[in-house]
């Protein structure tokens, strides 16, 4: 999922080309770099053995909710 957003932020990255959007734009790109931290991904992994232990694996993981919240992905 982190894959998805991260190609997903991309894609909306490559939209903003106004200059009122590059304050947006810079977000965007601050948060993808996080998304590819190690520290991120070992805080992820730590949740996703957690969803697995209780059994809620079939929520949508935090980075493809943000991905879904920035470009406005319709929810499941």
């Amino acid at each position: 999922d982190t894959d998805r957003a991260l190609v997903l932020l991309e894609e909306y990255c490559k939209k903003l080309r106004k200059p009122e959007e590059q304050q947006l734009k810079k977000a965007i790109r601050k948060v993808m770099g996080i998304f590819k931290s190690s520290l991120f991904q070992a805080l992820l992994g730590s949740f996703i053995k957690k969803q697995a232990r209780y059994g809620t694996t079939s929520y949508p993981s935090p980075p493809a909710v943000l991905a879904c919240d920035v470009l406005g992905c319709p929810k499941a």
